[in-house]
């Protein structure tokens, strides 16, 4: 335990709550990944079922997990951050975003009465792909304080808001 305190730069018990939350989503993703696959190959309801879902669960957990620590490494000097922990809360921040922001485009979607059989695809996709943007800005920095990092994440939109021309908005 003392060598993943040292490693994250965590100095109280509470912080131990990222790392482990950030395992456990590692552990749901590569589960989750690892069941599309299973019913991609058609391998559902067979004697190699659980077989296949644990093997290649935890050979996508290793691959995700040694990808997200190299993403750690070159984002290290890159993020202003003081702990390595924050990093990790960062990192779910933005996963968790994406994720809910994407489930929320669909029902906004259907409630302004775009419905995926009764349009165009290029008229649906478009739609609920500028619905995400203003639900992902919004859940960014709701997140972002949830998790501790208000500051990062309100720096984060003024500056991407800026990029995009659209910095007269915090003025």
């Amino acid at each position: 335990m003392e060598k993943l305190k040292n490693r994250w730069d965590i100095t109280e018990n509470w912080h131990l709550f990222f790392p482990f939350f950030g395992i456990l989503l590692v552990l749901l993703t590569a589960y989750t990944i690892a069941r599309r696959i299973l019913h991609l190959l058609d391998l559902n309801n067979t004697m190699l079922e659980w077989i296949f879902t644990l093997g290649a669960g935890f050979a996508i957990y290793y691959l995700l997990l040694r990808f997200f620590l190299w993403c750690f490494k070159k984002l290290a000097n890159k993020w202003p951050v003081e702990q390595r922990w924050e990093m990790i809360a960062i990192f779910i921040v933005f996963a968790v975003t994406g994720s809910i922001s994407g489930k929320l485009a669909g029902p906004l979607t259907e409630l302004i009465g775009l419905k995926q059989d009764t349009v165009s695809g290029w008229i649906f996709w478009t739609a609920r792909i500028l619905l995400i943007f203003p639900i992902y800005q919004i859940l960014l920095v709701f997140f972002g304080w949830l998790f501790g990092q208000f500051r990062f994440f309100w720096n984060f939109e003024k500056k991407m808001l800026k990029r995009m021309g659209l910095g007269f908005l915090f003025n």
